[in-house]
């Protein structure tokens, strides 16, 4: 199913491929036109001939189709149905189908959503082995709704938070857990997809990560509480600071286009800038280790980053079992407490 416009709107195609050496195309649904389909359907035969696409593995690259007239971006996926394979293991018989979905945008930054649409890819799988169904017979409800459930989540919770957004930016890098109360289904879902996504998480050591989530939750005792009950979001137990609120207004202002692509670009500098800063409280440290003036070098860019109280945290987990650091860390502690 094909793009309509070059601004990174919605489109999808599913292709049948059995698997065999000498395999062969088959579309199974599709909103490009035949011309355009043709195109695409050429472009993952190469890829599959050259052996680069790989089960559950998504890639992004840009295609030139004629119709529309300009290079789309093209994330596709080759999968197939577990409940199909153990039917063909247990009757040789049978052919097993493998499907390749190939969702089209605007332009190639699909890439920055790759890991989503890989996570959607597999929920398709989940439901449509528990479901025993086929991607033939359900893909007008597994497909069409891509765009909306993989691309649009980030958006929304944008839209829904406003100038709240920055106690949910807090509570994400800050490792704090949230509950959500009296949402539908999709809104938990997607304010539980944005924590993930403005995580740290992989971007910082596993073991610090984990140590970090421990010690908010026996340090506060509290979940943030996000209550959908009213005609007003509500937050409770929620904290903030001036670097996160920085960043929603980045989102609030980003929100007049309303591209989601953008939205994604701005929670991942936002990450960046956190891990920047988090790296260059690291290197004071162990500067003032030795030194005095670069113990307060650290003690006057906790005050001036916008989010000292977040970092000084990350950092003593980190630096637990190093007594020079960790002696560095309870000074400024004591600083910031002042």
């Amino acid at each position: 199913q094909g793009a309509d416009s070059g601004d990174g709107s919605p489109s999808s195609a599913a292709a049948e491929t059995p698997t065999s050496e000498d395999f062969s195309l088959s579309l199974l649904d599709t909103n490009l036109p035949a011309e355009a389909e043709t195109e695409l359907r050429s472009f993952i035969a190469k890829r599959l001939t050259k052996g680069a696409l790989f089960e559950g593995m998504g890639n992004v690259a840009t295609v030139g189709l004629s119709i529309p007239e300009y290079k789309v971006g093209c994330y596709y996926c080759r999968f197939q149905q577990e409940n199909l394979l153990e039917m063909a293991t247990l009757e040789s018989d049978i052919s097993t189908a493998e499907y390749v979905v190939c969702f089209l945008g605007g332009s190639e930054k699909e890439d920055t959503f790759r890991l989503e649409l890989d996570k959607y890819i597999q929920s398709l799988k989940i439901n449509l082995d528990l479901e025993q169904k086929t991607l033939k017979t359900s893909t007008n409800l597994c497909l069409r709704s891509w765009f909306e459930n993989a691309i649009c989540p980030i958006q929304r919770v944008v839209q829904l938070f406003q100038e709240k957004l920055a106690f949910l930016l807090h509570a994400a890098l800050s490792y704090t857990p949230v509950e959500v109360k009296n949402a539908d289904e999709r809104t938990e879902k997607d304010i539980s997809r944005f924590l993930a996504a403005a995580s740290l998480q992989g971007l910082v050591q596993e073991g610090t990560m984990t140590s970090l989530c421990i010690a908010m939750t026996e340090e506060q005792h509290k979940s943030v509480i996000v209550d959908c009950s009213g005609p007003q979001l509500q937050l409770l137990n929620a904290g903030s600071n001036r670097f996160c609120e920085d960043w929603m207004r980045a989102f609030i202002n980003g929100a007049e286009g309303g591209n989601p692509f953008l939205f994604r670009q701005i929670l991942e500098n936002f990450k960046l800038k956190a891990i920047q800063d988090i790296n260059n409280l690291k290197r004071f440290i162990r500067q003032a280790e030795m030194n005095h003036y670069a113990l307060f070098k650290c003690y006057m860019f906790l005050k001036n980053c916008g989010s000292g109280d977040i970092l000084l945290k990350i950092v003593k987990v980190e630096h637990a079992e190093m007594p020079e650091a960790r002696n560095v860390v309870t000074v400024l502690e004591e600083f910031m407490r002042e």
